[in-house]
This record gives structure tokens, C-alpha cells and sequence, in this order.
């Protein structure tokens, strides 16, 4: 990539005709196609939203933000995490309290598991494969996270963002390629008594958060973290062809079907330090800058991860320095970013459009590491008017240390209206392929339950011919809302010979009243669409 450098006329030309690039009209994809909203997520347009400290939410809320995000770190087992910041965890009580009383929904990157004790290793990776498959720290991490639901539990939605960095880690750990059955981890063998049956493997790791989730706090919106470099490949730093980006994703996917776990949305950070910032302090040469070609190339890269899995999007940590104001001169708190204002300066309002329908909800912005730039004045040097530098002629509008600019930007944002999530309903299936019928049903029992009961789904699958293939049960509310899914292994199909599964689905108390529909879906191996069933059978749930 070369440093901020404009897209070429012969690209910009291949993209507008692709439809993936318009000077005037938002990207071609249709919404419809997109995946319902996660249950519980609070708005249907693109929101934006902030890294803050506690007591900030009323200056968040003046700015119509309508997520804010604070991390809980320090580890278990080293009597400084979180839980002790506050008497017993009351720090994430507070931090609710205060952004629900603004009408903001808080945000809590769970970053745990790196730094608690013990753990051994010569690099990241190795610590946090050690902690996960020791059985004390397992314990200690699961009862740290109990403390954690039982604090957030409660009316309003909250967002738990599970460990970012951890499960590019388990990725790249694994071996069996993206399969994350294959690393060890200590959930049952942890002790925990909730967590009996699952299996000592990563994914039995992400299944039991999700149960425990489900148990002590029905709320909060689970968020899993996509790491783009979890493949081994870092598509940032890269200008890969449309297959091999494809590629990526389907494999970045297949990753996360192997967890076997629902999660209700995703998280990915796209960079967490201002590319000037990297140039600076790491050496980059200028290689963290992205041009438009990288943004598309990335949204693509999205696209295929939301299209395998279902899941929405939500960038994160996203950097905020800009290339528009005297005050980012490249100094300590000061580094020059493009991201903002390609998302937010945009007057064809393109750009954001191509990651709305890429799948992405929401835009939260934070700097990763000390002396990145702050929509804030953290240096405490006020207005700075420095001389300007790479065509950064603006003077700032405030005394924040990115000259006021993105605060700028994003109330303009709010004042045209917001963009909208375009909310759609699973798409009708494509029928299956000519050469192959398949048979897929589900009974339910009972056909009636009240909440906080279980029903169970017996489901039958058989195919006209041999073939080696992946079933998916999916379970929506009478809103739309996906409320369980269960991926299962390969497995052989063959003709007159049908095979059955028997998942369990907890109703909450916080589930909706109503019709519920199963959906049952057949993937390829490598997690094509051969067939399904968009209402297998049907079941009520009242109080």
C-alpha cells in the first residue's frame, strides 16, 4: 500500500460498474439480505459511539452517542482486576447506572485472560493458551465472570465483548486448521458446576460463557472478536485479490462455526492506533495507511464473514486521528489518521453505506494505546494551531487533541439523521442443487412451553445421494430475532438413511411471547448453502 494514495481511475471505474464503489448512490447489496439485528441490540441505524472513562456519560449523550465502551482488565488472580476496582464488581454497576441514566448502552471489552495469573509463555499467544487450559485459572475466570453477569443483569441491554485478541490466538493455536475444537481449554474439568458436559476445548470454552450468559443474565448482547490475522494472514497489510479475500473470510468464518457457540454479534478492529502513530513509534514505513481500495477490500472481507455466519458487525477501537486539522502533527497525541473522515466526511455517504451493507451496525472509536489521538484534550495543551503539515490547513474548532474534529463530524452525522442498519429477515433459501434432494423437518416438544422451560427439537436430515455436509439449527422469535443456533460437525449423508440431532433450547424469562420458528439449514464443507428448510416447525412460548 502506498501512503495515502488515491484509489486509480481504472479501479474506481472496475468498483462503480461492480457496484461495490458510487459516486452518488449507496452500494449496491440489498438489505434484505442482510441478517436480523442481534436480539436486544438497541437502534436500526449506524451508531457511533466512544471510549470513556466513568462519569463521561452525560457528555456523551449531549453528542447523541449512543454506545460508550470501557475495558475491564488487570486478570484473575492478581488481586487488581476489575472486581476489585469497586467493592465486589461494583465498578460495572456504576458504569451502567451512569449510561443508562444518559440513554447510552455501555460497552465492556472483557480483556482478562492475557493477565491473569499464572501464566507462562514467551509472547501472548502462549499465555493466553496456558491460562485457558489451566484448570485454577479457569475456575478463578469463571467465577470472575458470574460476578460480571450478575452486576450487568437487568432491564437494559448491555454489550460484553468477549476477549478481544484471544480467539485469533486460539486460531492460530489450533491443530486442525480453523477448527477450534482442537485446543485444549478447562471448562468443565474447571470446577464450575454449570459447565458439566461441555467439552475441555476451546469451543467448549465459548459455549460456556454463552450458558452462562443465558443463565445469570438474559441482557447482555454477547459480542465474539473477529481477528483478521487469525488465519496467519493479515489482509490489512496486504492487497490480496477478491478470491483469496474471499478465502480469508470463509475461512475467518469457519472458525468461528467450530466454537458451536451463539453469539449474538461480532466485534473487529480494523486498527487501534493512527497510522501515523505506527510510522512514528513502530517503523511501519507508512504501511497502516489505507487508501480507498483498502477500505473496500476490507468491507468485502466483512461481507463474506457476515454472509457464512449471520452474524452483524461492529468495528471497534477505531482510530481517531485525521489528516484535516494543524492540531495532528504527528507529535505525542497528535498522529494523522484517514479513517474518520473516510467514514464520516464522506459527502456521497458511500463509503459508510459499502460497510453498512458489507453487514456492519455500529462505529466505535478509541485509541488502543497511550499517546494515540483523543476526541479529547488528554495532553492538557489545549488549542494547538501547529504549522500545518500534509494540507492540514484547518484550525481547530475545540481544545480536543484532534482539533475538534471528530465530535465535529459525527454531529453532523446525527444531524442528517443516521444511516439505517437497513434491518432485514433471514432471506428465503435458494432451492437445492438439481443433483441432490434432501429431506430436512423438525418435531418439537412440547409445542407449548412457558418461560424459563426448555423445549426440545428433534430434527431429521437425509439426502437423494452421498454427501458430506453440515447442519444448522436456527430458532427465531416473533420479532425476527435469532435466539439459538447450533452448527453441527461433517457428517456423511447417504441415501434412505436418515440422521437426527436433539438440541435443547432454553426459554428465558426475558424471551418474547409468541410463535417461534426452527430453521434448519445444510452447508457445504466449506460452508456453502446446499439446502434448507426456513420453517421446520413452530412452537409457542407463553408466560
Amino acid at each position: 500500500m502506498s501512503i495515502r494514495r488515491l484509489i486509480a481511475p481504472v479501479l474506481a471505474a472496475v468498483l462503480v460498474t461492480a457496484g461495490l464503489l458510487a459516486p452518488s448512490v449507496a452500494p449496491a447489496r440489498a438489505t434484505a439480505a442482510l441478517p436480523a439485528l442481534p436480539a436486544h441490540w438497541p437502534s436500526t441505524r449506524v451508531e457511533l459511539g466512544l471510549a470513556d472513562a466513568p462519569g463521561g456519560a452525560a457528555a456523551l449523550a449531549v453528542g447523541g452517542f449512543a454506545f460508550r465502551y470501557q475495558y475491564l482488565a488487570g486478570g484473575v488472580n492478581t488481586g487488581n482486576g476489575w472486581a476489585t476496582w469497586n467493592t465486589n464488581g461494583q465498578f460495572v454497576s456504576f458504569y451502567i447506572a451512569d449510561s443508562v441514566a444518559h440513554g447510552i448502552t455501555p460497552v465492556f471489552p472483557y480483556y482478562q485472560l492475557l493477565q491473569s495469573n499464572p501464566s507462562s509463555g514467551a509472547d501472548e499467544k502462549a499465555r493466553d493458551l496456558s491460562n485457558l487450559a489451566n484448570p485454577a485459572t479457569m475456575a478463578a475466570y469463571f467465577a470472575d465472570l458470574r460476578l460480571f453477569f450478575a452486576r450487568a443483569n437487568g432491564s437494559t441491554p448491555v454489550v460484553l465483548h468477549v476477549e478481544p485478541d484471544l480467539w485469533g490466538y486460539i486460531e492460530q493455536g489450533a491443530t486442525r486448521t480453523d477448527d477450534a475444537t482442537s485446543v485444549p481449554a478447562s471448562v468443565a474439568s474447571s470446577g464450575d458446576s454449570a459447565l458439566a458436559g461441555l467439552p475441555d476445548t476451546a469451543a467448549g470454552f465459548a459455549q460456556a460463557i454463552v450458558r452462562l450468559r443465558d443463565q445469570l443474565a438474559p441482557n447482555v448482547i454477547l459480542a465474539y472478536h473477529l481477528s483478521v490475522w487469525g488465519t496467519n494472514h493479515d489482509i490489512s497489510y496486504s492487497n490480496d485479490p477478491d478470491p483469496q479475500v474471499d478465502a480469508y473470510a470463509a475461512r475467518a468464518a469457519a472458525f468461528y462455526q467450530s466454537l458451536g457457540a451463539a453469539f449474538d454479534v461480532t466485534f473487529t478492529d480494523i486498527a487501534d492506533r493512527d497510522a501515523a502513530f505506527k510510522t512514528a513509534i513502530y517503523g511501519d514505513a507508512g504501511a497502516s495507511w489505507w487508501d480507498n481500495a483498502d477500505f473496500v477490500r476490507y468491507a468485502r472481507f466483512i461481507a463474506g464473514y457476515v454472509g457464512a455466519t449471520g452474524q452483524r458487525v461492529v468495528l471497534w477501537q477505531i482510530p481517531l486521528g485525521n489528516t484535516k486539522m494543524r492540531a495532528l502533527n504527528n507529535t505525542w497525541g497528535h498522529y494523522q489518521d484517514n479513517r474518520v473522515q473516510w467514514f464520516l466526511d464522506d459527502p456521497s455517504g458511500t463509503h459508510l453505506a459499502l460497510w453498512r451493507d458489507a453487514g456492519v451496525i455500529a462505529l466505535l472509536f478509541g485509541g488502543g494505546a497511550d499517546g494515540t489521538t483523543c476526541a479529547c484534550d488528554a495532553q492538557s495543551d489545549g488549542t494547538t494551531n501547529p504549522a500545518a503539515i500534509n494540507g492540514n490547513t484547518r484550525v481547530s474548532v475545540s481544545a480536543d487533541d484532534d482539533g475538534g474534529y471528530f465530535r465535529e463530524r459525527t454531529a453532523a452525522y446525527y444531524a442528517s439523521g443516521g444511516l439505517s442498519t437497513g434491518f432485514g429477515v433471514p432471506p428465503p433459501p435458494p432451492p437445492p442443487a438439481p443433483a441432490t434432494r434432501w429431506f430436512a423437518k423438525a418435531a418439537v416438544s412440547p409445542t407449548s412451553v412457558a418461560k424459563r422451560h426448555t423445549v426440545t427439537l428433534t430434527v431429521r436430515v437425509r439426502s437423494s445421494r452421498t454427501v458430506r455436509a453440515r447442519v444448522e439449527v436456527d430458532v427465531y422469535d416473533p420479532n425476527g430475532h435469532r435466539v439459538y443456533r447450533h452448527l453441527y460437525g461433517v457428517a456423511t449423508y447417504k441415501p434412505g438413511i436418515t440422521r437426527y440431532v436433539q438440541p435443547r433450547v432454553y426459554l428465558s424469562a426475558a424471551r418474547a411471547v409468541g410463535r417461534y420458528v426452527v430453521r434448519i439449514r445444510i452447508l457445504s464443507t466449506g460452508g456453502g448453502l446446499l439446502a434448507a428448510n426456513a420453517s421446520a416447525a413452530t412452537f409457542r412460548v407463553h408466560r
